[in-house]
């Protein structure tokens, strides 16, 4: 027998939760950067956002919130640029949606990878 107490594992959410929650938020992200050469990875990466959502920490939670959000606004400003192409306008909206895909990416793989949560993971913008 050891003398040494054991320690418990730790659950979610305590001290050591958040750096097991952040694999999970990093591939998701990782899924979303790879999105522009392989457009169908960004379903994989909203999947494993709402498989992961519920039992997140409360700082990976908010960067869950903020990758479903991004999938689905992107989703919908490409459906709107692509329909638009026709008049031209559609590109610079196509061209809007890149920039503001890498932004909320970038900016969201740095705050995981400092442990920060997303200010504001509703926004529609950064």
């Amino acid at each position: 027998m050891s003398d040494s107490p054991q320690t418990p594992n730790p659950s979610p959410g305590s001290a050591a939760g958040p750096v097991e929650d952040a694999d999970g938020v990093k591939l998701v992200y990782i899924l979303y950067f790879l999105a522009f050469v392989i457009g169908i990875s960004a379903i994989a990466g909203v999947i494993v956002a709402y498989l992961k959502r519920g039992e997140a920490s409360a700082v990976s939670s908010t960067h869950y919130t903020f990758q479903i959000r991004t999938f689905w606004i992107g989703l919908l400003f490409s459906v709107v640029g692509v329909l638009t192409s026709v008049i031209l306008v559609g590109w610079l909206v196509l061209l809007f949606l890149v920039v503001w895909l890498l932004v909320r990416n970038i900016k969201g793989f740095m705050a995981i990878s400092d442990n920060r949560p997303i200010a504001e993971p509703e926004t529609w913008l950064w």
